[in-house]
């Protein structure tokens, strides 16, 4: 790193309200603390805990919301089949983003047929329905992540 670099970096933290910044690179790392205490001063340890505690707090009620929509209720499940997902990944209707979905609500679907792909560690895998009957409901939107068993469609079967 040059030392142009070194005094922008200096200067920036200064000049915020930051109290240490540390850069790594493929050659090592140069950490800044204002006030160049290098035991580290009162101030940094705080300033450091309020910064990490938010955003693990933030993601969790995410997680948590996420499965309840995909839960059906059960008065409405009364008579149908869930299709699941057999694995963790991504949701696509359809083989491509501009391509036709595999399967809409109300198409009629045969066992073997593909009613949607899952990506899972960049392989696409397609699911395919066990039973033969009508789509009644798609309950996961395009793109969104599943879990395991998590009920991706219910069939009204003939």
């Amino acid at each position: 790193m040059r030392i142009e670099e070194v005094r922008r970096l200096i200067r920036l933290v200064e000049e915020s309200e930051i109290g240490e910044l540390e850069v790594w690179k493929w050659w090592g790392r140069i950490r800044i603390r204002k006030g160049g205490a290098v035991d580290g001063s009162p101030q940094a340890p705080v300033a450091a805990a309020p910064v990490s505690a938010p955003p693990p707090v933030a993601p969790a009620p995410q997680a948590q919301a996420a499965p309840v929509p995909a839960k059906p209720a059960e008065e409405d499940t009364a008579g149908l089949t869930p299709i699941t997902s057999p694995m963790v990944g991504t949701f696509y209707r359809a083989p491509a983003p501009d391509g036709e979905p595999y399967v809409a609500v109300g198409d009629r679907v045969e066992p073997g047929q593909t009613g949607c792909i899952i990506e899972a560690m960049k392989l696409m895998n397609e699911i395919q329905s066990e039973v033969r009957g009508k789509i009644e409901k798609i309950l996961v939107e395009n793109a969104q992540p599943v879990e395991f068993g998590q009920t991706l469609f219910l069939v009204r079967e003939d």
